[in-house]
């Protein structure tokens, strides 16, 4: 299905108090509440008993990226405070998990809070106990700076676990608390590169996951480095004229195969949506004979062509990667799901509830279709709590 035109971000707006976006974690991450959307109804329960509102025999995939302190703070002789917060890595590589091993320089993209007050010419240094830590200017415009460090042996990701702060929402508008650390992450976060949680995950306790595997369910673990984009509001009148954010993937051949054989495909979370449906449309690329690079534009959902099945094109897939002997495949995916879209690969979705007009709101709406804001006003008139630190839903998607 093309892209529905003329889809105006106003139709996709709510009234948000700000007292309901969740400031804090619970004491117990299980404990949130949980939203079931399925068939038109809305059931309300707990997130400790998801199990019970999963079809038999379900995949579910998990986004096992880690969030890493990409917030560095620099100081000035002058007493000024320069804030660096990380984005992409360029060298040593372009691979988040390769840039996190980087030993004694790194390059990065980044965002610089006051800036104007970093001349060109100026290293800004850094003491901590142990190393030290300094940052080089490289170019201004595109916010491009050398990072350096001495002992020279400790990683980029040493580095910045002593020297960084984790990079908590915009819309929290509060600083890092020490229990930050550990609750913004989820409980099998496994590979540094994130610079956001995927906030579905942090549902999830050891209890939960060990349900999941004794009602029989299997879960598989696939990659996605949330980036600040998802952060990015949508400035534009029109879905169509927004510039969706790049975020990189690394995805197994164990996946693939969990995919083909899945009876029914549970994405927790938005970045896992993305991550699978991408996997789909590079299978439809190889199939045209494009280019191998696994690389999904935000227009590809709605260019290529469509009457592919989903085996035909994890088939290729699996095919590429076998080709190619290895186990892991990495790729960008800037994949642009809003109402219109086709889902492929995924039946439910767990999320938590997102912030008005966004990108976000966009997708869900794709996925359970004008329903989403009967589903924001229940979760309203529930008093559910919104955003990252928030509640949970569970939502089957609405087949048209």
């Amino acid at each position: 299905m093309a892209e529905e035109k003329n889809l105006l971000m106003r139709d996709y707006e709510y009234d948000l108090p700000d007292h309901r976006i969740a400031q804090f974690p619970l004491a117990h991450r299980d404990q949130s509440k949980l939203l079931v959307y399925k068939d038109g109804k809305i059931f309300h329960n707990q997130f400790n008993q998801l199990v019970h509102h999963l079809p038999a025999s379900s995949t579910l995939f998990f986004n096992n990226t880690k969030v890493i302190p990409a917030r560095l703070r620099f100081k000035k002789e002058t007493g000024a405070i320069i804030e660096v917060f990380l984005l992409h890595p360029i060298t040593p590589s372009a691979i988040l998990q390769q840039a996190m091993e980087a030993t004694g320089t790194a390059t990065w993209q980044c965002t610089i809070g006051n800036l104007k007050r970093w001349p060109d010419a100026q290293t800004l240094t850094s003491d901590h106990p142990g190393f030290t830590l300094t940052a080089r200017l490289v170019n201004r415009t595109k916010g491009i700076v050398e990072f350096s460090w001495t002992p020279e042996v400790k990683s980029f990701a040493e580095i910045i676990s002593k020297s960084g702060d984790i990079p908590l929402p915009p819309y929290l508008n509060r600083a890092t608390e020490p229990f930050d650390q550990q609750a913004y992450q989820t409980v099998y976060s496994k590979h540094k590169g994130a610079v956001a949680a995927p906030t579905a995950g942090l549902h999830f306790t050891d209890s939960v996951l060990q349900q999941l595997k004794q009602a029989g369910h299997h879960t598989e673990y696939l990659t996605l480095h949330v980036s600040a984009g998802t952060f990015q509001p949508v400035k534009a009148d029109h879905a169509q004229e927004h510039v969706m954010h790049q975020e990189q993937i690394v995805i197994t051949r164990d996946n693939i195969v969990a995919l083909l054989n899945s009876r029914f495909t549970v994405a927790v979370g938005t970045t896992s949506v993305r991550t699978l449906e991408s996997m789909y449309w590079f299978g439809v690329k190889l199939m045209g004979n494009q280019e191998s690079l696994f690389q999904i534009s935000q227009q590809d959902a709605y260019t290529l062509p469509q009457h592919i099945t989903v085996p035909q094109a994890l088939q290729h897939v699996l095919n590429y990667i076998d080709a190619k002997k290895t186990q892991t495949l990495i790729g960008e995916t800037a994949i642009y799901i809003m109402p219109g879209y086709s889902f492929r690969v995924v039946d439910a979705l767990i999320t938590n509830f997102h912030q008005p007009g966004s990108t976000l709101i966009l997708l869900v709406a794709a996925f359970v279709g004008a329903d989403w804001r009967n589903i924001y006003n229940e979760a309203l008139a529930n008093h559910y709590r919104f955003l990252s630190y928030g509640d949970c839903s569970l939502l089957f998607r609405k087949i048209t």
